[in-house]
C-alpha cells in the first residue's frame, strides 16, 4: 500500500468533496486467445490510464494449464497487478469488465478460453457477496496462477478469512505455473 505517515491516508475526491481510503488491490489477468503477451500488456496499459488507480506493481509473466477448461484449450498466460485505488469495488469491477471488453472478451462458459480474463483478488480487507461480485475472491486461494505471481511481488499478501499467501501456496499444485524469463509486461 501506499506508503503514509498514518494507516488512515484519505484522498479527497474532487468531485464531491468526499473522503474515500486509498485501499490496494490486487487482480489477476490472464490470456489464453489470440496474441496473449498482447492482451495482457493491454489490460495492465488501461488498469494504468484509470483514473484513481495506481499500479503499484506486476508480477512476471507466468504460462499456467488451464483450470477447469474444455478439452483442447491452450495454455494461459498469467500475471498478478498490485495497485492502489480510492474507486469503490463495484467502480473497479465496472472498468475491469470494461476493460475485458475492449479485448473482445466473450462471456459463456465459465472455464472457456478468453483473450482477457481481469480478475478482482481482493481489495483491502474488504469481504463482500452480493450479485455482482464475491470479494475476496472464492477460488483464489485453490489456484496456483493466482498465489505464486502475487507472492513474488507481495510476500506479505493475505487474502482475508483464508490467510497469507505465502502459506496458502504450499496447499496448491503448483507444478503448472511456469515463469516465463523470455517475456515482461512493461510499466
Amino acid at each position: 500500500m501506499t506508503e503514509a505517515p498514518t494507516p488512515y491516508e484519505l484522498d479527497a475526491d474532487t468531485m464531491t468533496g468526499g473522503m474515500r481510503p486509498i485501499r490496494q488491490a490486487v487482480l489477476s489477468i490472464g490470456s489464453n486467445l489470440g496474441d496473449r503477451l498482447d492482451k495482457l500488456q493491454g489490460g495492465v496499459s488501461a488498469l494504468e490510464d484509470t483514473p484513481e488507480v495506481t499500479v503499484v506493481a506486476i508480477s512476471s509473466v507466468y504460462e499456467t494449464e488451464p483450470v477447469g477448461a474444455p478439452a483442447g484449450s491452450k495454455k494461459f498466460l498469467n500475471a498478478v497487478v498490485l495497485l492502489d485505488t480510492t474507486l469503490t469495488v463495484h467502480t473497479l469491477l465496472d472498468r475491469a469488465l470494461a476493460i475485458e471488453d475492449a479485448f473482445g472478451r466473450e462471456r459463456g462458459e465459465a472455464s472457456a478460453p478468453r483473450t482477457l480474463d481481469v480478475d478482482i483478488i481482493i481489495v483491502g480487507d474488504r469481504v463482500a457477496e452480493d450479485e455482482q461480485l464475491v470479494l475476496p475472491h472464492p477460488r483464489a486461494h485453490e489456484r496456483g496462477f493466482v498465489l505464486v505471481p502475487w507472492l513474488e511481488i507481495d510476500p506479505e499478501g493475505e487474502i482475508p478469512g483464508q490467510g497469507f499467501v505465502a502459506d496458502l501456496i504450499g496447499n496448491v499444485d503448483t507444478s503448472g505455473v511456469v515463469k516465463r524469463e523470455d517475456i515482461e509486461i512493461i510499466l
